[in-house]
């Protein structure tokens, strides 16, 4: 085909995502053996479906157009490949999966002459790739041919056994070389992640494996930013220092996340930002308990919780005790500078999952991905298999799209309850965690039952068992949009008002007479009337007579 798969996928999706957040657990650091790698797709006036690219194999000559996955520009052509791979968000067949986020680093490095952007990156590499080596192999040598035409990003490249971060600025459209990368490979049993910060500093002390293009040091040298001896190379701070953003709104994400298990107190003052000589943290860290999906799950649901960046206790919290906070995360009030946190859990996701990758099953049984359309403190994470070819309609909705609603759409829906719920939190959120949490341990609990009769179909029929898999997806994904609906109406008749309709065993309450039992009104909460006092005085101080 002249034309890619890729130019349909652009044409449903608007992406801008620039402020995005991944975690990392490697098989030795799982309580099963499984990878896990997530992705926070972020940014405000996104919109996207579930993606889908066909496997496929292509005649000699044919061409793959590269369509910026943020502008939807086109940049040009390159040779498609002669076979690519299934690929379904962002996982292929092969339990190949790639997310990242972006840093930006040097503006002086971004090469807007480079024919291939980062969003395009990702999935030419899992198209062509069949394990996270090749992956990087094949990104890098696409970048080096064509340009990169993006500012520096950190890519997680991952398979079943192994975890890598990768790297990559532009050389600025020098004519003689066009990128700058460098790969490492996370040891097994440790856990990591990165939040839009360059988290690759001195490679040469890391005691594991790393990849670099072979200008990785010397277009430094050649720019008089790094005069040392090579071993004393630092990538980030040679390429993209951390300022204090990239401390306290970027790597913070990245110690709320490591600190779920593992004490990271030491740490905190870099994650705060505001000491310029506070230690820099590990790139990755052997944490004292196993990680499962339950707990991947709430580290994407963070907000700071139970640490000294939490979002509580403050006025910005609202009435109802938000953890939400707006952008842009800088204000001014009297000339002077203030700011907001930015977790893990932020409202302007427009998709997240977390991905499951596993050696010791088939590979088209092994991969899924828990995918939800919106923050992922506000969904339930569906199953979706590796080997999926199909969606169901509310990952794939036909009119929809950033500035059309359909109730069919599960980006839609979900944002309508969310955004029922962000203002209102403490009085709302508690009715969306019951169903959210009901959903995500019904997928959990049923899993192992639906992988042994998809491993026994296997055995005999592979057509079927993929089949089989993918009308489990369409399934549950079909039930979470019905139940997300169900939700949305709750909430509005429940909550109408301000206020609070009674109900028992699901079931609004009525008086004798038929009609809707007397509401609840709660009022503020305790923090809130007080914080109101101290501001207004007397003001609305009731007269003794």
């Amino acid at each position: 085909m002249k034309k890619s798969f890729a130019t349909l996928f652009f044409l449903t999706m608007i992406t801008y995502a620039n402020a995005c957040t991944n975690l990392i657990a490697t098989k030795g650091a799982t309580t099963d053996g499984s990878v896990f790698v997530t992705y926070t797709a972020d940014d405000y006036g996104m919109f996207t479906n579930l993606c889908h690219y066909p496997a496929g194999t292509h005649a000699k000559g044919d061409r793959r157009e590269i369509i910026d996955y943020d502008t939807h520009e086109s940049h040009g052509f390159i040779p498609e490949a002669p076979v690519t791979y299934n690929v379904i968000g962002n996982i292929n067949e092969y339990q190949v999966s790639i997310g990242e986020t972006t840093y930006g680093g040097r503006e002086e490095m971004v090469d807007k002459s480079g024919i291939i952007d980062y969003g395009s990156l990702m999935y030419l590499g899992l198209q062509r790739s069949k394990t996270a080596r090749e992956a990087i192999k094949v990104m890098t040598s696409l970048v080096e041919t064509y340009g990169y035409n993006s500012g520096g990003e950190t890519f997680t490249i991952a398979d079943p056994n192994e975890v890598w971060l990768l790297e990559m600025q532009g050389c600025g459209g020098d004519k003689k070389q066009k990128v700058v990368w460098v790969a490492v490979r996370i040891p097994d049993g440790m856990i990591s992640a990165h939040a839009n910060q360059s988290r690759i500093g001195q490679f040469s002390t890391y005691n594991t494996e790393v990849i670099t293009s072979k200008n990785c040091i010397s277009f430094a040298r050649s720019k008089g930013w790094f005069t040392g001896k090579d071993k004393d190379f630092n990538w980030k701070m040679t390429y993209a220092a951390p300022d204090f953003g990239g401390r306290r709104w970027c790597d913070a994400r990245v110690w709320s996340y490591l600190n779920h298990f593992k004490d990271m107190s030491r740490w905190l003052p870099w994650a705060l930002g505001k000491d310029p000589n506070a230690e820099d943290m590990p790139l990755w860290i052997a944490p004292d308990k196993k990680v499962d999906l339950p707990q991947m799950e709430a580290c994407m649901r963070d907000h700071y919780e139970g640490t000294p960046l939490s979002l509580d206790k403050d006025i910005a919290q609202g009435i109802w005790e938000s953890p939400y906070r707006p952008t842009p995360l800088k204000f001014e009030v009297d000339g002077k500078q203030y700011f907001n946190e930015r977790p893990i859990s932020t409202q302007q996701t427009g998709f997240s999952y977390i991905a499951q990758l596993r050696s010791w099953l088939p590979r088209e049984i092994g991969g899924i991905l828990w995918f939800g359309n919106d923050d992922g403190n506000m969904v339930a994470y569906v199953p979706i298999y590796c080997s999926n070819t199909e969606r169901a309609e509310c990952f794939n909705t036909p009119g929809a799209d950033a500035v059309t609603f359909s109730d069919k759409n599960a980006f839609w829906v979900c944002n309508w309850v969310s955004n029922m719920v962000y203002p209102r939190y403490s009085q709302l959120f508690p009715a969306l965690k019951e169903v959210r949490d009901s959903l995500d341990n019904a997928f959990l609990a049923a899993q192992k039952g639906v992988e042994a009769k998809a491993e026994a179909l296997y055995a005999t029929d592979k057509a079927a068992a993929v089949k089989y898999l993918n009308d489990y997806s369409i399934q549950k994904s079909n039930e979470m949009i019905t139940r997300w609906r169900q939700l949305a109406i709750h909430l509005i008749v429940k909550f109408n008002d301000m206020a609070v309709k009674p109900e028992k065993d699901g079931k609004f309450l009525r008086t004798s007479t038929g009609l809707g039992e007397r509401v609840k009104r709660t009022g503020y909460s305790d923090y809130f009337k007080r914080e109101l006092v101290k501001q207004t005085g007397d003001k609305f101080a009731v007269p003794n007579k």
